[in-house]
């Protein structure tokens, strides 16, 4: 599986925006997608995933109520829509996938995209 992720930008604080993550292969719907963010300087964390059949969405709580993972299987693609942003949001966004089951683990997961950076000014 390859991932593009896209959607990446400039937002003033409240703002919204939504990311894509695009994948390629015949398998993806077998596949849990999630996204990680990296902020200037730290570790990269866990966002949000959901899982191969899109019936479960796992959040971190930093953005529970907030930002909304979707997939569309058809279209091989899942979004994050991420609405109320706030400063602290501000960082490289990355999606990832792996076989089946849902994970907020970074390591335990085998494919990712490039990132794409979200800047959210006060």
């Amino acid at each position: 599986v390859q991932l593009q992720a896209s959607g990446g930008g400039l937002v003033q604080a409240g703002g919204s925006l939504r990311l894509s993550c695009a994948a390629s292969g015949r398998t993806f719907s077998q596949y849990a997608v999630g996204w990680f963010r990296q902020a200037p300087g730290k570790e990269r964390v866990f966002v949000a995933v959901r899982n191969w059949n899109a019936d479960i969405a796992i959040y971190d709580e930093s953005v529970k109520g907030r930002f909304t993972i979707d997939r569309d299987n058809a279209k091989t693609t899942v979004y994050l829509q991420m609405n109320s942003l706030k400063p602290e949001d501000t960082a490289v966004y990355y999606c990832a996938a792996r076989r089946w089951a849902s994970s907020t683990f970074e390591r335990e997961y085998d494919f990712w995209g490039q990132g794409t950076l979200v800047t959210v000014s006060s």
